[in-house]
This record gives C-alpha cells, sequence and structure tokens, in this order.
C-alpha cells in the first residue's frame, strides 16, 4: 500500500456532469457536507448542450483529495472526473478590480500597472477606472497585491478559474 501525503496543496479537478437543473448545487452541497472547501468553481455548458463541465480547485492533503475525488463519482450527475491537479493545463481566472477616488495622477498610475499586467482599462469615470485581467491565479494575485499597497478604494471580482488540458505534452 503507498503512502499518502498529508500536507495539504492546490488540487483540481475537472467533472464533465449532466446540464441539468440543481446538479451545481448537489455537488457543491455535497463538497461542504462533508467539510471540503472548494476555493474555485466554475461551471459552463460544452459543445453538447447536454453536458456542463465544471473545474473545482481547493486545498487538501492526499488521503482527503482522494476522498473527494471517491464521493464525487458516486454522484449520479458526474459522468466523468479528471484530476487534473499534476497534468499539464492552461488556466486562467477573470479578474475585475475598480479603483475608486484617484486623482489624474493615479490614473496615469493604474494604467501603466494594467499595461505591464496585460489588464485591460474598459470602464473610466471622472475618479475611477475599472480594470479587466484575464491571467493565472497568481498573476491577478500579484496585480490586487500592488493595486492594495499603492491605491485606498479597490474593489475586487473575480470569477474563478477555468481550466483545459494541454494539447501539448509540456506547459507552456
Amino acid at each position: 500500500m503507498r503512502e499518502l501525503n498529508t500536507t495539504k496543496k492546490k488540487r483540481w479537478v475537472s467533472l464533465y456532469v449532466e446540464n441539468r437543473i440543481g446538479v451545481l448545487a448537489r455537488i457543491s452541497g455535497m463538497m461542504s457536507g462533508k467539510s471540503y472547501n472548494i476555493d474555485s468553481i466554475t461551471v459552463g455548458v460544452t459543445e453538447d448542450p447536454t453536458i456542463s463541465r465544471m473545474t473545482i480547485g481547493l486545498s487538501s492533503d492526499d488521503a482527503t483529495f482522494e476522498q473527494i475525488k471517491k464521493q464525487l463519482n458516486r454522484c449520479v450527475e458526474v459522468i466523468k472526473l479528471n484530476d487534473i491537479t499534476d497534468a499539464p493545463t492552461h488556466m486562467k481566472e477573470i479578474l475585475f478590480v475598480k479603483i475608486h477616488e484617484c486623482s489624474e495622477f493615479e490614473k496615469g498610475e493604474i494604467f501603466r500597472i494594467a499595461q505591464v499586467f496585460g489588464a485591460k482599462a474598459i470602464d473610466y469615470g471622472i475618479n475611477s477606472v475599472l480594470l479587466e485581467c484575464v491571467a493565472t491565479e497568481g498573476r491577478n494575485n500579484d496585480l490586487i497585491d500592488l493595486l492594495n499597497r499603492k491605491f485606498d478604494q479597490v474593489e475586487i471580482v473575480r470569477g474563478g478559474i477555468v481550466a483545459i488540458e494541454s494539447i501539448s505534452m509540456t506547459d507552456r
């Protein structure tokens, strides 16, 4: 029998599920009922309108993660489960950041920061700027940290991570 790691680490599963009312509630309810904390969950319809794909991110040790996968596989709505934790994947998260009460000088700084991070200014007002960034979770965290250090009124909306396995065998 192999020994399981008791160190918590970030884990990812991709689920193909029936595209029906209540499936998301049942999956998330099962997770919370077992006291598993979801860090990120996204769901969207696939090329087949009867099937949705969920990407779930969580932190757990090996034994707990194995139990989570077993519980998810028992759900009748789950068609297929892929553990993509260590698979070469492309992962992105959408992030909106609204900076309130900023001066003209501060707006210039916001635009420079946005350019470096690959964010776009998608809305603009007399004393506020709205940025959109589609990047990795880590890159978005870095952008948020910098904006929070430089500006007083920062509003953040994160959309959750979507992931797809790489076509090639190596991550890009």
